[in-house]
């Protein structure tokens, strides 16, 4: 692999339909940085289609969920010197064109962490009802615990410094990590961004993610948010 700048971590779990397209879309935009694939314990072909595209693969022997395969990337990047990680959903949703614009904000040293979001501007993604009542639920309990107005506190499109990689590959949430993690970054001092990108409908397939498990996670999520408020009140 050659080294780079920056890691473009993508955390995949049976996504062999879209893994090779966003792997191409990343080549073709001839962004200088490297990409790892890591396999979240896939059923499915999705090693194989990834290594297909002369990209380095890291398979996890079982699902560990979104946060365990983003925390692996992490380490990889901190263990091969990256100074820069960015995080790319592998459904094709986030559109690698936008990276260097995500990248830009931290390359001047002023924040830690830079968040494509979905809900600055207005654009036609269309969303479920469910997910966009958790992006207000989500964005008032941040608030509780970073002071900063997040809007788009799920988006998985995101550009980390190596102060946060060197954090995250420690401490990241396990289960649904992306509204906790910026709770835990914005209590530690780390200084969050927010940029408006265009996300896509899914190259292939449908999400997981049904009314059901959305309400699941809206609960789950705002407990532990909410614990973490408690904790550091009883700490000062």
């Amino acid at each position: 692999m050659s080294k780079s700048k920056g890691l473009i971590i993508i955390p995949a779990f049976n996504e062999e339909n879209n893994i090779g397209t966003i792997i191409k879309e990343i080549q073709n935009c001839r962004i200088n940085f490297d990409v790892l694939i890591i396999d979240d314990g896939s059923t499915d072909a999705t090693a194989e289609v990834a290594r297909s595209h002369d990209v380095p693969v890291v398979s996890l022997p079982f699902n560990l969920g979104i946060g365990g395969a983003v925390q692996t990337g992490f380490k990889f990047a901190l263990r091969n010197g990256y100074n820069y990680a960015i995080q790319v959903d592998a459904d094709g949703q986030h559109n690698p064109s936008e990276i260097e614009k995500l990248f830009e904000p931290l390359k001047e040293g002023e924040f830690d962490v830079v968040i494509g979001s979905r809900y600055l501007d207005k654009n036609d993604y269309q969303t479920t009802f469910f997910r966009r009542v958790g992006a207000v639920i989500f964005m008032g309990l941040n608030f509780l615990t970073t002071g900063q107005k997040i809007k788009d506190n799920t988006s998985g499109f995101r550009c980390y410094n190596r102060r946060t990689i060197e954090f995250l590959s420690k401490t990241y949430p396990d289960d649904y990590p992306e509204v906790e993690a910026i709770a835990v970054l914005g209590k530690n001092g780390f200084r969050i961004k927010e940029i408006p990108v265009r996300m896509r409908s899914r190259h292939s397939g449908s999400s997981s993610i049904t009314n059901l498990k959305s309400i699941y996670y809206m609960i789950k999520v705002s407990l532990a948010i909410l614990i973490n408020v408690f904790r550091s009140k009883e700490m000062k």
